[in-house]
């Protein structure tokens, strides 16, 4: 498992390093003025907020996995994600049909972006969603989205991070997929992008 000084303070890996393991995040959506969403009908998976995911997160310094678990406030969904570090920006693979590239970018200590790497392809004027995460140590974290539909912003999203374990290696207890079996899925596919 690589050191977080292997990495330099500030850096996207340094920071992916510091966001391996099991997170509990738990999510809210709101109105662009701030109002609480009980049903958030535009995202890429909509349904009721607030709810409740694990996170789980591995980095071995040049491949990254994220596993996204609903447990609690909508039905069960799982999606796993991949990307790999090169140059120091960290690449997605496509998520989807007329997907555009997406990065994951460092904005200081503590602070990494995932967001599209060309704001000009034209499937971003269907769905196109920044993340930004906020990581407090080792344990906290919060992650900000802004969800654009048609161009227009529509919603925000925050999800308030608890690290439940630093490895990522097994199903946590409130897995409801059981104890047994992979923690990663095989790689999701989304259709957001895609011109209908």
């Amino acid at each position: 498992m690589t050191n977080t000084l292997s990495f330099s303070p500030g850096t996207v890996g340094h920071a992916l390093t510091l966001m391996r393991g099991v997170w509990h995040d738990h999510i809210e959506t709101f109105n662009l003025d701030g109002a609480p969403l009980a049903h958030d009908p535009w995202s890429g998976a909509p349904g009721d907020s607030p709810f409740d995911n694990l996170v789980y997160i591995d980095f071995d310094g040049e491949n990254y996995c994220q596993t996204n678990v609903t447990f609690a406030g909508r039905p069960f969904h799982a999606r796993s994600f991949t990307a790999r570090l090169q140059n120091g920006v960290l690449y997605f693979d496509r998520l989807g049909p007329e997907a555009p590239q997406h990065i994951g970018v460092s904005g200081g200590v503590g602070v990494l972006w995932f967001l599209a790497e060309n704001n000009t392809d034209a499937p971003l004027a269907r769905y196109s969603e920044p993340d930004c995460i906020t990581l407090d140590g080792f344990d906290r974290r919060v992650r900000m989205t802004v969800l654009y539909r048609n161009g227009t912003a529509v919603r925000t999203l925050t999800a308030r991070g608890v690290k439940l374990s630093p490895s990522a290696a097994a199903r946590h207890p409130l897995d409801p997929r059981g104890a047994d079996g992979p923690v990663h899925e095989v790689r999701s596919v989304t259709y957001v992008y895609q011109k209908e």
